[in-house]
């Protein structure tokens, strides 16, 4: 749209590399010149006139020298060549630089000075080049940063400056109708703060801002104070001074995204030409904010895709709910870009919501309300099922929200909540809070009601493996009740005590940890200890309740009770690993024992530790066929078969506990 503006100016126009090689002129300069476009370009401008070296004082040779703005007259007499006219001919030369500040070529302009019209020329061509000027300096300056925020702020900074107007604000389109302001300038007036524009049918879409976006076309009002549609606006307006105002869509790929809106303190401001000058600033605009707009999006896009991939993460790499609460609030707190989260959880017996985790708050006064169901703000979430917004904290009533004087204490200022909700399943709120007033959009209430997802599926989780932990302990605690029935029965039937079942399973947990076997390992080593004489229930009574001696052979059926217990115990997963003692406690440290005459460290640890208990116990305790022995004695025969019944580092540390016990005692 320029190069047609300054295509078919009635002045000389021309562009001119730093080389002084001419890379565009208009209509006018190839008319004067006597040669088409194609000819002029490429050529040095003295070339085109038809000189063989630069003219005395020639503004663009001066220019391109000193790097600073020259002007000089011509006359006939100093340059014969120039367009024949009535009166002489004013050029000027303003230097071009780029984003470093390099000078890159220079703009030739020239114009009748001796004519009325001339001074008309004069200012026309001035505004013509102070605006590529500024078109140019803000191209360089948009192209420094990838911030929507810093582009929108140069873009505002740059009309209300280079323009001469009172006040420039920019607003972006959102879906639900509403328009949200990106920048305004100058920033002490508050005018776009304080008022409500909109791009729908609405009575505040009917301003120029909102007919602008519906429309896609500039929108001028040339007097606030007789424009009937600008009544929501007016009274405001014309406290500020503003008197005519002007709205430019902001339109990318065929799509109106937001507007330009310029304020001037004059009527009329906004002629065509102006207009038209504006409009190809507002394009550029439209460019540089669309593509950093497309750039944050894209950049807040994945850095929501990494929130969610976090706390799946933490979902599935922890059952601990609160390490997954953790997470998910410095996700929430970064991501949704807010000042506080919150996450309350239902309590089934009470119906009340409790405050589980929180992130971002001052103190802990919050923590000692719990939110009764039904009511307020809570009654809202969970019965509409949606978000709910309170803009201003501080003005809902104390009925609405409950926990209001502490949230203003905080600092808080708006408020958005949203349900934790899993198969249907209501089970509790995730609460945001700003310490300022904001406005989201859907596409930010769209990741709260996702993030809030995320946690109803981290609590049903942790819901599912507690119950699926409770039921594992009840299965667990019903097959221990059951070994210790059968060692109740086992120890009846043989006539021992059940405290001697009891004593030799402490004592060999206790010996076993102090041998250094892991704690998830003497789960199965108790098990085996109250198993260890299982296989018995596969001896004739005959044989095992005989009060006499038993004969060689009754000796042979004895000692086949080991093979009984693993042939029992082994296919049985959950007692496969407590094996060891019920099969291995009657081999010996020399290789003497049975079943299988295993020797030294061939047997198993855990067999060798309860077959020094089980002799400790049974000798020191009272049987129907002898009494107990003295412990003195019972020491002298263990330490006796050390190294041959025993194995002697069991021996030993077994001897150091009962020492320590009997100090102890």
């Amino acid at each position: 749209m320029l190069v047609r503006v300054l295509e078919n100016a009635p002045a000389i126009i021309a562009f001119h590399d730093k080389e002084n090689n001419i890379l565009w002129a208009n209509k006018a300069y190839c008319e004067a010149a006597g040669r088409n476009l194609d000819q002029v370009i490429g050529m040095k401008c003295w070339v085109a006139w038809g000189l063989e070296k630069p003219c005395r004082d020639c503004p663009v040779t001066v220019a391109m020298e000193t790097g600073k703005a020259a002007k000089a007259e011509m006359t006939p007499e100093i340059q014969p060549h120039w367009p024949k006219t009535q009166g002489n001919w004013l050029v000027k030369a303003v230097p071009l630089r780029d984003e470093r500040g390099e000078l890159i070529g220079v703009i030739e302009t020239a114009f009748e000075i001796s004519q009325r019209i001339a001074e008309d020329q004069s200012r026309h061509v001035e505004e013509k080049i102070k605006l590529l000027s500024a078109l140019n300096n803000t191209a360089i300056k948009l192209s420094e940063s990838l911030s929507l925020s810093d582009k929108a702020k140069e873009v505002v900074h740059t009309a209300g400056e280079v323009f001469g107007l009172t006040l420039a604000w920019l607003g972006y389109a959102e879906k639900d109708g509403t328009v949200r302001l990106l920048a305004h300038y100058p920033e002490e007036i508050s005018y776009p703060l304080d008022i409500t524009v909109r791009s729908d049918e609405t009575p505040e879409g009917q301003g120029p801002a909102g007919r602008a976006i519906r429309s896609g076309l500039p929108q001028i009002v040339q007097d606030v104070s007789t424009d009937q549609r600008f009544i929501p606006w007016r009274e405001k307006a014309l406290k500020i001074g503003i008197r005519s105002v002007a709205a430019f869509p902001l339109i990318t790929r065929d799509t109106t995204f937001g507007t330009l809106n310029l304020y001037s303190d004059q009527k009329d401001y906004f002629s065509p030409e102006r207009v038209e000058y504006l409009q190809l600033f507002a394009h550029l605009a439209a460019s540089a904010l669309e593509g950093a707009r497309l750039y944050e999006e894209t950049k807040q896009r994945l850095e929501r895709i990494t929130a969610l991939r976090q706390i799946d993460l933490a979902i599935s790499g922890s059952l601990d709910l609160r390490v997954v609460y953790s997470v998910a609030l410095d996700e929430i707190v970064k991501n949704l870009q807010v000042d506080a989260a919150a996450i309350l959880r239902m309590n089934p017996s009470t119906q009340v919501l409790e405050l589980v985790a929180k992130r971002g708050f001052r103190t802990n006064k919050i923590e000692v309300f719990k939110v009764p169901i039904g009511e307020g703000t809570a009654g809202r979430i969970v019965v509409e099922g949606e978000i709910v917004h309170i803009p201003d904290i501080s003005r809902v009533d104390s009925k609405e929200l409950t926990r209001r004087d502490v949230l203003v204490e905080e600092g808080f200022v708006s408020y958005y909540g949203t349900p934790i909700v899993a198969k249907g399943q209501f089970l509790g709120i995730l609460e945001v809070y700003h310490r300022s007033i904001h406005e989201h959009n859907g596409e930010w209430r769209d990741f709260l009601r996702t993030l809030a997802g995320q946690v109803a599926i981290a609590i049903e989780n942790a819901g599912l493996v507690d119950d699926l932990r409770h039921h594992h302990t009840d299965l667990l605690k019903a097959y221990d009740e059951t070994l210790e029935g059968w060692a109740r029965f086992l120890a009846l039937k043989e006539e021992e005590t059940e405290e001697h079942s009891q004593r030799v399973t402490q004592m060999t947990i206790e010996l076993a940890r102090r041998m250094g076997i892991r704690e998830e390992e003497l789960i199965h080593v108790r098990r085996g200890a109250l198993l260890h004489d299982i296989g018995k229930i596969g001896i004739p009574d005959s044989i095992l309740l005989k009060p006499g001696k038993l004969t060689e052979e009754e000796w042979e059926v004895m000692r086949k009770h080991p093979v009984y217990a693993f042939e029992m115990l082994a296919p049985i997963a959950y007692l496969s690993r407590a094996i060891d003692i019920p099969y291995c406690h009657h081999e010996k440290w020399d290789g003497t024992g049975y079943p299988r005459g295993l020797k030294g460290k061939q047997i198993p640890l855990a067999a060798r530790i309860f077959a020094v208990v089980d002799v400790w116990d049974a000798l020191s305790s009272d049987r129907p066929y002898r009494k107990a022995w003295p412990k003195e004695k019972v020491f002298e025969y263990i330490k006796e078969n050390s190294g041959t019944h025993f194995d002697p580092e069991v021996v030993e540390c077994f001897i150091k506990i009962i020492n320590e016990n009997a100090e102890e005692s």
